[in-house]
């Protein structure tokens, strides 16, 4: 089915959003300027906005979450560094090597459950000073954790490892592209969660469900660098503010609201858990994204999300049998019901049509 069509249920990313006819009247009617001179004043709202919520003195908007991340790496670290994240982590797995090809940065992968590192984990893996070796400089978490499951640091193991980093003289940054989900989910504040990190990036064009969008928090001195790399890294913006618009509208009327997008999610996994060939654990449904697996016998998970798609729902591969769904504002309590008894249809038509697929890209925003 073709994912334009208003019968199909996209639950492939919560990037699928399209803004609300408000958002596009905040968007259409917001007060423009020139970013690069800091003159756009809904750009500057919205920075200010950021620095509020968060408890940091300064913030940059972006054009993307890959881009602010990346901002956020050449703030902190020069070329030949490397920095620890999880083997999870987005900045690692999905952003195309940016930390190698922008800073010349290496990243030194970690385990740790459901996509979270740990203090034993961290213990003894930063580098000596030593000429033969790189320079470890960098802590890099991800919140919530996205290919690790969906799920959100407890307040206190982020704290604990982020103050190990600090006492060995490392930064932190946190790849907060669904940090809301996690405030909502955890009960925390966002400033709370924020506090022990250097820098943070947020990403606006997830479940908060703007067109496009990202920023960058931390103190003036790294804002100060970042803005400098956002403008090398090709980002420069101009009138930005019409895009700024729906991030400041976003802010003030999305964030309660994901709420719906995780009990939407948890609903959906304790349907999907009864389905024979099907394996999910809906109790590991902390926000908005839902894994599950598909036996080995009945097809992979490429092969599946084919045949969902023929029959209108769109739930992307995340492995050999590892599917994700992500609900989100585009998908309501009414679509979600639909969603098993698509999944039943096609296991029981069989997967035999899609033979020749194997394993194909990763569900990755």
């Amino acid at each position: 089915m073709d994912p334009h069509s208003p019968a199909y249920i996209d639950l492939r990313s919560d990037t699928k959003t399209k803004p609300t006819p408000e958002m596009l009247e905040a968007m259409m009617t917001a007060e423009l300027g020139d970013d690069m001179n800091g003159e756009d004043p809904t750009v500057n709202r919205l920075e200010a906005m950021i620095c509020d919520m968060l408890g940091k003195e300064a913030a940059v908007f972006a054009c993307s979450g890959t881009q602010s991340n990346q901002m956020g790496l050449r703030s902190h670290c020069l070329p030949g560094d490397e920095l620890l994240i999880h083997e999870l982590g987005h900045i690692a797995m999905f952003e195309g090597g940016g930390p190698a090809i922008l800073s010349g940065v290496s990243c030194r992968t970690l385990t740790g459950e459901k996509g979270m590192l740990n203090l034993d984990t961290l213990r003894g893996k930063i580098r000596a000073d030593d000429q033969h070796l790189c320079r470890t400089r960098l802590l890099c978490v991800e919140n919530t954790t996205n290919a690790g499951g969906g799920h959100y640091y407890p307040l206190d193991q982020l704290t604990e490892i982020c103050d190990w980093a600090h006492e060995n003289g490392l930064k932190t940054h946190m790849d907060g592209a669904r940090i809301f989900n996690a405030t909502v989910a955890a009960g925390y504040s966002i400033k709370d969660v924020c506090a022990p990190l250097d820098t943070i990036s947020i990403c606006f064009s997830k479940g908060l469900g703007c067109p496009m969008g990202s920023i960058l928090a931390g103190s003036k001195e790294e804002i100060a660098k970042a803005r400098r790399s956002r403008k090398v890294f090709g980002g420069a913006l101009r009138q930005a503010g019409i895009v700024a618009a729906a991030c400041v509208y976003a802010l003030e009327n999305n964030i309660e609201r994901l709420q719906q997008d995780h009990d939407n999610a948890r609903f959906l996994a304790e349907q999907l858990a009864p389905i024979e060939g099907i394996t999910t654990n809906p109790a590991e449904t902390e926000t908005n994204l839902v894994f599950f697996d598909i036996h080995p016998d009945l097809g992979n998970a490429m092969q599946l999300s084919k045949a969902l798609h023929e029959v209108g729902v769109g739930i992307g591969a995340m492995g050999q049998t590892r599917l994700r769904a992500c609900t989100h504002l585009d998908v309501d309590r009414e679509q979600i019901e639909q969603v098993p008894g698509a999944v039943r249809e096609v296991l029981k038509a069989g997967l035999e049509r899609f033979q020749g697929i194997a394993t194909g890209p990763y569900a990755r925003g």
